[in-house]
């Protein structure tokens, strides 16, 4: 998986905002009042961790890149004691805590190189889970990865720095390559270009489905685009509802 080296300096102006509300949202709707303790895998920079701190949440955030706990630890006092930040790869969660709940959004796991891996964070999840315990996670939708990334190019510009986003079908199905470029301003005014390749990979909602199965979930539902409708042949994201 990518470690997001420069990507992590600039990561939060990247990203959309609005986003992180409606994980958010998605979550609080998808969770019990006594749902309290709750592990978020792949956490960026922690704006989501701090957005379900503050409403009473106590969180862990997880992330494969130290230079993203780093900017998440930013964002945290001495009041704030029931948030953490901790590297750590979700291929291996060690954690002896359980939680209450469980989420990996922004498409994460289509960080997985195959089924197998998958397969593996989902046992590692299970056994992270209390009984009756909630794992939330969304990916790319086949159309998304086949359609939406067709051609895709993304172009952002301040006076510190560009970002060039280049997308291109991957070797196997349902796979696509992102190439990232990153030009720099130093503190002389002179820009540095840092390139990076993100490869992510879904798999159609049956795969799913099965591998969940298999780690143990015994209710799962699918939902699209963030809302609380079913997946049709044009969603983007799909979202999940696991059930220990």
């Amino acid at each position: 998986m990518a470690t997001y080296e420069t990507f992590a300096k600039i990561y939060d102006e990247v990203m959309d905002e609005n986003l992180y509300l409606d994980w958010l949202d998605f979550t609080c709707r998808h969770l019990h009042k006594k749902q309290q303790n709750l592990l978020e895998l792949a956490c960026g920079t922690g704006i989501l961790s701090v957005e379900l701190a503050n409403l009473g949440f106590n969180v862990t955030g997880l992330d494969l890149s130290e230079e993203m706990i780093e900017l998440a630890q930013k964002r945290t006092s001495s009041d704030d004691q029931g948030l953490s930040f901790v590297a750590g790869n979700m291929l291996s969660l060690t954690d002896k805590n359980k939680y209450d709940a469980v989420t990996c959004y922004s498409d994460s796991l289509c960080y997985m190189k195959n089924e197998s891996e998958v397969a593996q964070v989902f046992a590692g999840v299970y056994e992270s889970l209390k009984e009756n315990g909630t794992f939330l996670f969304d990916v790319h939708s086949t159309y998304q990865i086949e359609e939406g990334f067709a051609e895709y190019s993304y172009h952002y510009q301040t006076d510190d720095f560009a970002f060039l986003w280049e997308s291109y079908p991957g070797d196997e199905e349902y796979s696509i390559e992102h190439f990232l470029t990153f030009f720099v301003s130093d503190k002389q005014g002179k820009f540095e270009r840092f390139d990076e390749l993100h490869e992510e990979r879904t798999y159609d909602l049956t795969t799913y489905k099965n591998l969940l199965k298999q780690a143990g979930f015994t209710s799962v539902d699918v939902f699209a685009d963030f809302e609380d409708h079913q997946p049709d042949e044009e969603s983007k994201r799909w979202f999940f509802v696991c059930k220990k």
